[in-house]
């Protein structure tokens, strides 16, 4: 019996790119598979009708041989010198899995699995203030994996190389039939690879990949701060046999500093005052990460209060923004004073006792309010 033709079994023209074939045919499949047809013997010899015909114009020499001579092409002694006929030995379902590999887990046909791309790793890397702000560049030893000089990552002995499978034929799947369904698993005698190392490399033996501790050269960018990441594309684990490599996440950690707490783009200090400069005024300096600055002090200063020196912050590692640097002034109290020391600040109180409302309002407001406290508890 003559055979249909493969363009008009499919319902696609002769012009018909791969993509349309591929759609036609997964329509198709779907309609007339084994496992949705229930036992029917018509419809299982269309389907292999149309998986013949895809077997064929989805492979550009095998659908140009056809184009040129027909099915005679894939006869045995036939002009496509292919010599084993239609098929190549895949079997029923072969071609399945390739298509539908999304739907039911396989990958058949061209389905192999794909490359273990290396895994990611992480350094950690602590930095002073100074160093965070500025930027630096600095050398870091990462113990990791990295691809076998002797076999250029293949796992193969030098001059040699992985053969197709022999189990799967280089699909990295095969298929087993339970009942009306067909399960794809992965192929046991190469682990889904497709291929098989006969000969493996003794440096690696087999793996593709050694141990080492690779030294690299890092830039920490401006700016950076505790929890940022710097990525090293492809410097992580190389994969095995020849995968790629992963990515090197250097994680930054900043250092507490001695004398400035950052907020973002914002450092804070605290300055201490003597009671004098607080009370009378005057210029102190002040640190900040590009060295001192004097800062002007006015007379009746209190503890606590904030001074905010414009663009002497951070400048953002994301933007061109400058923070500002808040000095928090803290007045000291004098500390082992000598007798005449201590005795004119007594003569001080005594003048200032009978005007301790104008020269410390917040002190003689306080006690007010807690004696009317009391004077409301008692009534």
């Amino acid at each position: 019996m003559s055979k249909r033709d493969y363009y008009e079994s499919l319902g696609v023209s002769k012009n018909a790119d791969e993509k349309e074939i591929k759609k036609a045919y997964k329509k198709l499949a779907m309609k007339y598979h084994p496992d949705r047809t229930a036992g029917d013997k018509a419809k299982e010899e269309t389907f292999k009708e149309l998986q013949e015909a895809y077997e064929v114009l989805k492979d550009d020499q095998k659908r140009a041989a056809y184009d040129q001579y027909g099915h005679a092409a894939f006869e045995q002694g036939g002009h496509g010198g292919g010599g084993g006929g239609f098929g190549g030995g895949g079997g029923f379902g072969q071609d399945f899995g390739d298509i539908f590999g999304d739907i039911f887990g396989g990958g058949g046909g061209r389905g192999r699995q794909r490359q273990q791309r290396g895994s990611d790793l992480r350094y950690n890397v602590e930095l002073s203030l100074e160093d965070a702000v500025k930027g630096k560049s600095l050398e870091i030893k990462v113990p990791t994996y990295v691809a076998c000089e002797p076999c250029d990552g293949s796992g193969a002995k030098p001059g040699t190389s992985a053969k197709t499978c022999s189990t799967c034929h280089g699909h990295g799947q095969v298929q087993m039939r339970q009942g009306l369904f067909a399960v794809q698993q992965t192929c046991p005698t190469c682990n889904g690879a497709g291929k098989v190392i006969a000969d493996k490399c003794t440096s690696c033996r087999g793996q593709g990949r050694v141990e080492k501790t690779k030294t690299l050269s890092v830039k920490i960018p401006a700016g950076v701060d505790t929890g940022d990441r710097i990525r090293l594309s492809g410097e992580g684990e190389a994969g095995e046999h020849g995968a790629p490599a992963g990515d090197l996440y250097v994680q930054v950690n900043v250092r507490d500093h001695s004398i400035f707490v950052r907020d973002e783009n914002h450092l804070y200090c605290e300055v201490p005052i003597s009671f004098v400069t607080a009370a009378l005024g005057g210029e102190i300096e002040v640190p900040t990460l590009g060295g001192k600055v004097k800062l002007k002090v006015p007379k009746e200063t209190q503890t606590g209060k904030m001074f905010r020196l414009r663009g002497k912050g951070v400048k953002s590692v994301r933007s061109a923004t400058t923070g500002d640097l808040m000095c928090k002034v803290v007045i000291e109290t004098p500390v082992n004073l000598s007798g005449d020391q201590a005795d004119l600040l007594r003569q001080l109180e005594e003048k200032m006792a009978g005007s301790s409302k104008k020269h410390s309002p917040k002190e003689t407001g306080f006690f007010d309010g807690v004696k009317k406290f009391f004077d409301d508890l008692k009534s």
